[in-house]
């Protein structure tokens, strides 16, 4: 059943979420507003994230020790937290990308024998 809100059917889960952040995070130092619209464009706009809810995560994996952020001044407009990974951060996002890599194998293999026998 979908939930309500654009792109809810195709909602990647939490865990998927993460590890998008973390891989945009990794590419540069982001800016809330930035790694939602770089979820939207990785995603083909299939999921474009509530902000309270991008955000919330972004408060934990700092919490959890993945990321760090600072204040940067824009000199007009309003000051904004960017973020960057911590070591710990980039072990979860090579520990995230090796268990996508075991359960695309997995997949893989549901898919031939979907395909071999139906």
């Amino acid at each position: 059943m979908c939930g309500r809100g654009h792109g809810a059917c195709h909602y990647p889960g939490r865990g998927l979420i993460q590890l998008l952040i973390l891989r945009i995070i990794h590419e540069r130092p982001s800016h809330g507003y930035q790694i939602m619209e770089d979820l939207e464009r990785i995603t083909s706009k299939d999921y474009a994230p509530e902000p309270g809810a991008i955000y919330t995560m972004l408060r934990r994996m700092e919490e959890r020790g993945l990321l760090a952020s600072r204040w940067e001044s824009k000199g007009s407009g309003a000051d904004r937290r960017v973020y960057t990974l911590t070591e710990e951060g980039v072990r979860a996002l090579r520990e995230g990308l090796e268990a996508l890599k075991r359960r695309r194998e997995l997949i893989d293999s549901l898919i031939r024998f979907y395909d071999t026998h139906f």
